[in-house]
Formats: C-alpha cells, structure tokens, sequence
C-alpha cells in the first residue's frame, strides 16, 4: 500500500463484498462454510458467487451468505438457493466452475441446473 487512496480503494471494495453478504434481496445463495464444507472447497465456491454475482450486476437482487452445517456433509460443498415464492434450489458437490453456471443459468436465466440438485431435503 503506497496512499491513502489506494487504502480508500481497498476499504471500497471490501465493503461491497460485505454489504453483497448481508444484504436483504429477493434472493438468497447460501453456502455452507461449516468445516466439511471448508474442507471439501466452499470458500472458493463462496468466493465465486459473491464475484459473479457483482460482476454481473445483480447485487441489488441477489444475496450470497454463509451458514454452517447443512447436513449433508458427504455432498459438500453444498450451496441452497431461496427465491421468493419458490422451492428452495439445493446445489451439490459444487466447484468455482460450477458457480459461475449458476450464477449465468439459475440466478440470471432462471434455469436449474438439474444435474448439480439434489432432491428432497
């Protein structure tokens, strides 16, 4: 860090990413950042969709937080997604990779991505 400017600059983008967290929208990304889920590499996967989703603009619209366990360790990382209105969307076994689809399909397209859901929990 050289200036005060390039700190302002840092401190800025921080807060966007904490605000993008805890924000009240309409929809909501949750993964799950218990210690399996760390293990197994949620914190890209969280990482992924809070850049995606400000990347893509919908930070007014989408909320992506954090929880502990879920409780299905065995299909870690685990990501749930609530929408207004709709069945909650359970994503597994999920990758940086895999977040960005989502963010492009599900939260922008609408589209669920059938093969990385589980059913009924």
């Amino acid at each position: 860090m050289k200036s005060l400017a390039e700190l302002a600059a840092i401190r800025e983008k921080m807060q966007n990413k904490v605000v993008l967290r805890e924000g009240g929208s309409d929809i909501r990304v949750v993964v799950g950042m218990a210690t399996c889920g760390i293990a197994a590499g949620a914190r890209p996967v969280l990482n992924t969709f809070v850049e995606e989703v400000a990347k893509a603009g919908l930070s007014d619209k989408i909320t992506v937080t954090q929880t502990g366990c879920i409780g299905i360790c065995q299909f870690e990382p685990v990501v749930e997604i609530y929408e207004s209105g709709k069945d909650k969307v359970t994503y597994v076994k999920m990758t940086p990779e895999k977040a960005k689809e989502v963010v492009e399909k599900h939260l922008k397209g609408g589209q669920v991505i059938e093969d990385y859901v589980i059913k009924n929990i």
